[in-house]
């Protein structure tokens, strides 16, 4: 009985993952149109633009929209490995394969003893509710290499090492994976491996870390939690304005420096205690490494003057990967991850003119899931706390001895003779 339900929930499966990714192939190539702005157009212009300047062997230096580690180039490249097709369709195949890529991860990791299948279904659910976003943006190629890494954590700390330092040179972000891991040889060869594909790049290509100047003047983009200030103050004559900026649609204006140095400080107080986690905890097991990425991830996620929906691709990744352990404690926080990835596709693209004219069913859809990823970041929190740091218990007092056993010194001092 028990092979046969796994049998159908293996089916099952791989029949929803193939439905929903054929729909989400269609609606890239435009043979159904999806509602809401058309968000394939960062492939077309954007990346096509970055694509010819990056083979001609130099970064985009003086384009401000260039705000990534230098592996991001070969990314942006990677099309050319199918030559026969335009470089659109040819990216929208390699998102995809990066998509069955994690599938396939998730699967084996969840066919091992003691594993389960749970975390290959929140990727086959959770990619689909972000709609054509997710094949448009080169997000799920970068979650592909951190799933990677957190899985091979605990049998293969070499190559999760590698896996992790080569993510950061794709975008940073999967560096926080180390959160949760302590052999030094995970850490060593991160080290190595992000040392020796920045060296590699500035050597080859000018221009390399020039994305780390571009990021001076942004503002804080409209979908973040600290934006919720300004579209409430929208209605009570803030007169900033709001602009694509920096590569995003950001509000500018009076006070917004303040907010979005207030989502640093808070970034900088996230990080504060996940160091206070990270010394205190004594009980490593082989999900925490998985468990604590989520949580990191969310945490900067949540805090960062920045939430572009495909940041959400992210957490669905590491959500996926902590639920393939039996012993991850972050069931509900996935779960409040993958309602929030449906709110996300509701106000990016299909309302994201509500967002952006701050309507009150703009501003809802934000405060839905921003509260959502709160919610998600503060129970991973602590559902990772109590996982790992022992609890201090007091010392438990002795009874106090009732009247009838009290005795007093004469009647404990002999009888004189």
């Amino acid at each position: 009985m028990e092979t046969t339900a796994w049998r159908r929930s293996l089916t099952g499966l791989l029949l929803t993952w193939g439905v929903t990714r054929l729909l989400l192939l269609l609606w890239v190539y435009k043979v159904y149109v999806f509602p809401g702005p058309d968000v394939t157009s960062d492939v077309s212009v954007i990346y096509q633009g970055w694509y010819d300047v990056l083979r001609t062997g130099t970064f985009p230096q003086d384009d401000v929209t260039w705000q990534y580690p230098p592996a991001a180039a070969l990314a942006i490249l990677s099309p050319a490995l199918l030559p026969f097709l335009e470089y659109t369709q040819a990216f929208f195949l390699i998102a995809f394969a990066a998509d069955l890529a994690v599938l396939a991860l998730l699967l084996y990791a969840g066919l091992r003893p003691g594993r389960r299948l749970r975390g290959a279904w929140v990727w086959v659910v959770g990619v689909p509710l972000l709609g054509p976003t997710v094949y448009s943006r080169y997000d799920v190629m970068v979650t592909a290499v951190a799933v990677a890494a957190v899985l091979a954590a605990a049998r293969h700390p070499r190559v999760a090492g590698a896996l992790v330092g080569f993510g950061a040179m794709l975008k940073v972000w999967p560096a926080l994976v180390l959160v949760g891991i302590r052999r030094r040889s995970v850490w060593a060869w991160s080290a190595v491996t992000a040392g020796v594909v920045a060296g590699v790049f500035s050597l080859a290509m000018p221009g390399a870390f020039a994305f780390l100047t571009f990021q001076r003047e942004r503002g804080t983009e409209v979908e973040s939690l600290g934006s919720l200030v300004f579209h409430i103050a929208r209605h009570h004559g803030w007169s900033g304005s709001v602009l694509l900026n920096y590569g995003s649609v950001e509000f500018l204006g009076p006070w917004v420096t303040l907010v979005s140095t207030a989502a640093l400080a808070l970034t900088g107080m996230a990080f504060g205690l996940l160091l206070l986690w990270r010394l205190t905890a004594t009980r490593f097991q082989a999900h925490t490494a998985a468990d604590a990425a989520l949580v990191a991830v969310l945490m900067f996620t949540t805090t960062s003057r920045v939430i572009s929906p495909q940041y959400m691709v992210w957490l669905v990744g590491l959500a996926a990967a902590c639920l393939c352990f039996r012993a991850s404690r972050m069931g509900l926080p996935a779960v409040l991850v993958l309602v929030a990835c449906f709110v996300t596709v509701l106000e990016f693209p299909i309302w994201f003119a509500d967002v952006v004219g701050s309507t009150p069913r703009g501003i809802g859809l934000l405060v839905v899931r921003n509260g959502l990823l709160v919610l998600a970041t503060a129970i991973g929190m602590r559902e990772l706390w109590r996982d790992t740091v022992p609890q201090q218990t007091l010392p438990t007092p002795p009874p106090s001895p009732s009247p009838d056993q009290t005795e007093t010194p004469a009647q404990e001092a002999p009888a004189s003779s």
